[in-house]
């Protein structure tokens, strides 16, 4: 069964998309913990990092948040990449996917 990403990437359900490539597509997320907060999901469907495969298209994934930060305009002032792997690391859908937060100053730890 396609997981929610994918149904997104598809076009089965609606998003809010920035950004999309042969590799990636990108969507606001629907509850934002930051005023940009971005969702860039790789088009081949994988689990999360600990499966992640030697070649595909998760590599892509930080050159697409690279330009995806400079046109929200938010490179200059900084921003943050999260990844999420497993329940305990707070991953809520098994498909790899980067956060891309920015927007405001991020404090650290993170929580």
């Amino acid at each position: 069964m396609a997981t929610l990403f994918t149904r997104i990437i598809q076009g089965e359900i609606p998003a809010e998309k920035v950004y999309e490539d042969d590799h990636v597509v990108a969507f606001r997320d629907i509850n934002p913990q930051a005023p940009v907060h971005v969702l860039i999901v790789p088009r081949q469907e994988i689990a999360g990092l600990a499966s992640l495969p030697d070649q595909g298209d998760h590599r892509y994934l930080l050159n697409a948040a690279k330009v995806i930060a400079e046109s929200l305009g938010i490179s200059e002032s900084g921003y943050r990449l999260v990844i999420n792997q497993g329940v305990d690391g707070g991953q809520t859908v098994d498909h790899l996917h980067v956060h891309l937060l920015g927007g405001r100053r991020l404090d650290w730890p993170p929580g």
